[in-house]
């Protein structure tokens, strides 16, 4: 059988049009106010509610007087007529057959029409999810050069935006770029979380992102999302599960030189902290050495926040020589990734990363005893505004605090002076207010 209601089957054994349904409804709901002890009862049906009826796309029941009236009708429910039929209607023979007359045909030929109307209008302006991808592009491109809180309302204003425009579409390609909308938003949403110091928000959001992408099979914004994750774990202190996670990223197809760096990157953060020297290593020298010329749309066509360009390859890995205390590595890569940022236009500089390669530098120079030094690579950070301050930094000046309690520095003045000075900064700082006080990888 393959009606779509009992509904239909009876209305089919009947041979009823809609105009003979109309009529039997209209007297049935006279009948059943009369009885009620009602007055006479106006309601009727319009043809596009029969068909909508008899064709299974009702969800829940109607109003009433409706399920009263087809229930006084046919002797079933409502709910059993509006649902499919399990089997044939009670007193049909066991031979029996569908009689089918031209209204019927025409019946059907509407209801499709009227599904594939529906459907179609279940969409969306292209430009409007074009507008969504621009903005989304741009605040990736602008992320290291717009607080940390602003990007956070504007991408939970993009993520609303797409979520929203996938509920009212339902065309696949339209589909497929609002996922990819949603996804790019919560991984941006992630990323502001971290600075912002929430690191369980990071995680929930990279996770959002992974699944958007696992939907659309997005390799790329998957292996960002994953790359993220690991990040996110070796931030937690389980180096362990962050190496298994870049593992997991490196599996996605269709990632360019970009995508592996910044995972190799990860890796090498990863061992530093496991205490895998060699690993650590190699990890750093494949982040330097990937240049296959290969691309992919994320991370190098938008870039931006997505991308990792060489200055953000040398601070990661000033912060993987720490981990394994080589004060020479780290105070090279750290210099490095400060040459490269100078010779940019300062307003193209990104503070979140010059700030964290500043700090590292000092801490690399504090390993080598040289107080100094340490206290001229931070003096620039001090003038870094409250809402830049994020849980990277706030984390390495941490370590350089804890590193000023150094035996060799003990009752020097300036050392005593420039704990003061990190205590008061990382005070006022906006991820700190937000409750970034848990100890992070970085201070191992």
């Amino acid at each position: 059988m393959n009606a779509r209601t009992l509904l239909q089957v009876l209305v089919q054994e009947r041979g009823w049009t809609y105009d003979v349904f109309r009529r039997a409804y209209e007297k049935a709901a006279q009948e059943v106010s009369t009885a009620a002890g009602e007055p006479p009862s106006t309601a009727t049906v319009e043809e596009q509610t029969f068909r909508r009826w008899t064709s299974g796309r009702v969800k829940g029941l109607p109003n009433q007087p409706a399920p009263q009236v087809l229930e006084h009708m046919f002797g079933y429910t409502a709910r059993l007529l509006l649902d499919p039929p399990t089997e044939l209607p009670r007193d049909a023979p066991a031979n029996h057959v569908l009689a089918l007359n031209e209204s019927e045909l025409a019946m059907t030929a509407r209801d499709a029409a009227a599904h594939a109307g529906d459907a179609a209008s279940l969409s969306v302006p292209d430009m409007t999810l074009d507008q969504l991808n621009d903005d989304v592009v741009a605040l990736a491109r602008g992320y290291n050069r717009t607080s940390p809180i602003e990007v956070y309302r504007r991408a939970k204003e993009l993520l609303d935006i797409a979520q929203s425009l996938l509920e009212r579409t339902q065309v696949p390609r339209q589909r497929t770029r609002g996922y990819l909308a949603a996804g790019q938003s919560a991984a941006l949403l992630s990323a502001v979380c971290f600075d912002l110091g929430s690191l369980p928000a990071a995680v929930s959001l990279s996770r959002t992102a992974a699944l958007y992408g696992q939907v659309i099979e997005h390799g790329p914004l998957q292996a960002y999302a994953h790359g993220a994750l690991a990040f996110l774990a070796y931030w937690g202190g389980r180096p362990s599960e962050s190496v298994r996670l870049v593992h997991t990223a490196q599996s996605f197809g269709g990632i360019g030189d970009t995508a592996r760096k910044r995972l190799s990157v990860i890796e090498g953060r990863a061992y530093g902290h496991w205490g895998d020297r060699r690993a650590a290593e190699c990890a750093v020298r494949r982040a330097l050495e990937q240049n296959t010329g290969a691309r992919d749309e994320l991370h190098d066509d938008i870039g931006g926040e997505f991308g990792f360009p060489s200055d953000r390859v040398a601070m990661s890995n000033a912060t993987t020589y720490l981990l394994m205390r080589e004060a020479e590595g780290a105070e090279t890569a750290a210099i490095g990734a400060l040459r490269i940022l100078s010779s940019r236009p300062e307003d193209q500089r990104p503070l979140l990363v010059s700030t964290q390669a500043s700090v590292d530098l000092a801490r690399a120079r504090l390993l080598r005893g040289e107080l100094d030094g340490a206290h001229e690579a931070l003096e620039p950070v001090f003038s870094v505004p409250t809402e830049w301050r994020g849980a990277g930094t706030l984390e390495r000046l941490a370590a350089v605090r804890s590193g000023l309690c150094h035996p060799d520095f003990v009752g020097a003045a300036e050392a005593s002076t420039l704990g003061e000075r990190i205590e008061e900064f990382s005070a006022a700082a906006a991820a700190h207010k937000l409750g970034a006080a848990a100890p992070l990888a970085i201070e191992s």
